[in-house]
């Protein structure tokens, strides 16, 4: 691409602990990895965006100056997405020339905000626009929920444009507050394994904002059930609600609404102990808790394909595995793995035995890739 003077690369991010909470204003733990988007693009001295896609047949073209119309139901809406987050805050004169390319075919990475990130950045460099880290995370976290559909939290952007390749990135989604726990000297070596269902997944047709909306109606039967004021819908979260509020009404609401409350407060505890964890170089309790979280993503918040929760009780308990949950929203896409790379050979032959025996239909589409943690977006 040595015809392009300005190269992103936006990685992928897996989450080990903190899942499905970050849109309740919960505690999140995630890496960036090595594997992720690449945008190639040159600055135009006009309002044009012109684009292709290395990953996805068409070519995309609209003026950056305008404001976005109706979705397109096609991979062009995340540029439009990017533009039109931006376009709230700044004045946009000046389009791109620019091709992408993805470099993992998997779902559960969130490659749609590692997408959107990329765009965030080079509209902003195209248009001499300077952005910190997390001024990037926030607006390309609103081009997904106001643009695409998602009604996300910020935990794909941060971890994406704000990680580290020798640390956990742990973030508070209420108060915006990060910090990067430095990997223990005492932590043994670890890789994670991307193991891909041959599933894939949209988000925004999933059950994925079912979810949120059942979060909120949790939080509305606590308010209610102990006459305190109800909040907007919108406005209204898990976090502002103590768990003892919960433990006294529980019993009285939804079951489903109970357990996707109990999802949270529990998560939330386990991404506390966690980070400690993690701070001590204890992998085995870090790599527990890992597990912990999906068996509660299985039967509290509910999510997870046949597929997802063979691949993770196969892996469960294996030697070599530190621990392992499903990626991104848990429906279809990924399960990932903390492993010890001694193991990695054995773990992929008795995996890949084990679930196409139970699902050989998708001899041709499970994959799985060995990746590590990697530095944030960035210019190359």
């Amino acid at each position: 691409m040595d015809n392009y003077a300005y190269h992103i690369f936006s990685p992928y991010r897996v989450c080990p602990l903190g899942a499905h909470v970050d849109h309740q204003h919960g505690l999140v733990t995630g890496f960036a990895i090595d594997k992720g988007v690449d945008l190639w693009f040159n600055v135009r001295e006009d309002n044009k965006v012109k684009l292709s896609s290395m990953s996805f047949p068409g070519d995309v073209e609209f003026e950056i100056d305008r404001a976005s119309q109706i979705k397109e139901g096609m991979w062009g809406d995340y540029a439009r997405g990017a533009k039109y987050a931006l376009k709230k805050r700044f004045d946009l004169t000046h389009g791109i020339d620019g091709v992408l390319k993805g470099s993992l075919p998997v779902g559960g990475l969130s490659s749609s905000a590692a997408v959107l990130i990329a765009y965030v950045m080079a509209f902003a460099k195209a248009n001499n626009i300077s952005l910190k880290p997390f001024e990037v995370v926030k607006i390309a976290s609103e081009a997904e929920r106001e643009y695409i559909g998602l009604n996300n939290g910020i935990l794909d952007q941060s971890c994406i444009a704000l990680g580290k390749k020798d640390g956990l990135l742990f973030l508070d989604c209420d108060t915006d507050e990060y910090r990067i726990i430095k990997k223990n000297a005492d932590m043994p070596e670890f890789e994670i394994g991307i193991f891909f269902s041959g599933l894939t997944r949209s988000l925004v047709n999933s059950d994925y904002n079912l979810r949120v909306y059942e979060c909120k109606c949790a939080a509305w039967n606590m308010l209610a059930y102990t006459d305190q004021p109800l909040k907007e819908f919108k406005k209204t979260f898990l976090r502002d609600i103590p768990k003892s509020t919960f433990d006294k009404t529980k019993i009285a609401m939804p079951a489903r609404f109970a357990r996707r409350a109990e999802h949270f407060y529990t998560e939330y505890r386990r991404a506390r102990q966690g980070a400690t964890a993690w701070e001590s170089g204890n992998m085995k309790l870090f790599g527990k808790l890992v597990f912990d979280s999906c068996e509660s993503s299985i039967n509290n918040y509910e999510c997870g394909s046949d597929e997802l929760i063979e691949i993770y009780n196969i892996i469960h308990g294996m030697e070599g595995v530190y621990g392992g949950r499903f990626s991104g929203a848990g429906f279809k896409g990924a399960v990932i793995g903390l492993v010890n790379p001694a193991y990695k050979e054995s773990i992929e032959k008795e995996l890949t035995r084990r679930y196409l025996e139970k699902f050989p239909e998708y001899e041709n589409t499970f994959k799985i890739f060995w990746v590590k943690p990697d530095d944030g977006a960035r210019f190359v």
